[in-house]
Formats: C-alpha cells, structure tokens, sequence
C-alpha cells in the first residue's frame, strides 16, 4: 500500500467522505486506508493536517 495515515489525523473525517473507493475506514483514534485503495491521491489532496503520506 502506498500511502498510510499517521498518528497525525485528528479524525476530521474528510478524507474518508472524498475516497472514490471507500478504502478508508475509521480506525482506533485515526482512520485507516484499506486495500481497496487504488492510489488516487485525492486523500492526499484533501487532508488539512497533511496526515496522510507515501509510504
């Protein structure tokens, strides 16, 4: 998977709504990218806390 979310997500939720492919899910204090990810980078795109990143 290329890209991960860090212990920096505050859980605002906006990148999960603006997933094309409804690969991020709600994880334990932070949300998570599944394997449905097909390496978009609209996750990227959108996050204001810059929390998601290539791995």
């Amino acid at each position: 998977m290329p890209y991960v979310i860090t212990d920096e997500c505050v859980a605002c939720g906006t990148c999960m709504e603006e997933c094309p492919n409804d690969a991020i899910v709600e994880g334990e204090g932070k949300y998570e990218i599944t394997d449905e990810c097909t390496e978009c980078g609209t996750c990227i795109d959108v996050c204001p806390v810059g929390a998601i990143v290539e791995e």
